[in-house]
């Protein structure tokens, strides 16, 4: 079970925090020894899409750690203040530069040992110009035979991708919910 106890100082008051659980719960949670203020800690969501031209998926290879130079869809963490389709959207254009139309959500990825969940949609690209930001050393296309399967940084990609191949190949996309453990 994923458990980080990163929780060291109370986020109200600076006081120190200690982990146990509190009245009225039945898991251990981050509380201050001084305020009592209960600190809860919960998965972050990652968001990013599948970008498609014609029979080629569009993968960005990374200027960041971790996974440096390795490949991925584009994708991050997703912002306060977003939905998840508008933060796909985001990193779409931060790390690729691409010019998607939004599909439907594709894949739900649980990453419990690391405390995530990913969600990538299906998009359709609107041309084949790239203005990678930062974070991407380049963005590219890739027919399936192509793909540069033992440099794909994330195991959640490689779901994600494995299943499209296979649904183009069918004729049919559907939703998928995946376990990672």
């Amino acid at each position: 079970m994923f458990n980080p106890r990163s929780i060291k100082h109370c986020r109200a008051c600076g006081a120190p925090a200690h982990y146990g659980v509190p009245a009225d719960d039945n898991r251990e949670r981050a509380t201050c020894t001084v305020c009592g203020t209960i600190h809860y800690e919960n998965p972050l969501n990652v968001v990013g899409t599948v970008p498609v031209w014609q029979d080629q998926v569009l993968l960005c290879r990374r200027n960041i750690e971790p996974r440096y130079g390795l490949w991925t869809l584009p994708a991050g963490f997703m912002e306060l203040g977003e939905t998840l389709r508008d933060g796909a959207l985001r990193e779409t254009i931060e790390e690729a530069g691409a010019q998607v139309e939004m599909q439907e959500l594709y894949t739900l990825l649980n990453v419990v040992r690391v405390g995530q969940v990913h969600f990538f949609y299906r998009a359709q690209l609107l041309d084949t110009r790239f203005d990678p930001g930062p974070e991407t050393i380049e963005a590219r296309l890739f027919r399936e035979d192509e793909i540069p399967w033992e440099q794909i940084a994330f195991r959640t990609v490689k779901e994600t991708l494995r299943r499209w191949f296979d649904d183009r190949r069918q004729g049919q996309f559907g939703f998928h919910t995946v376990d990672i453990g």
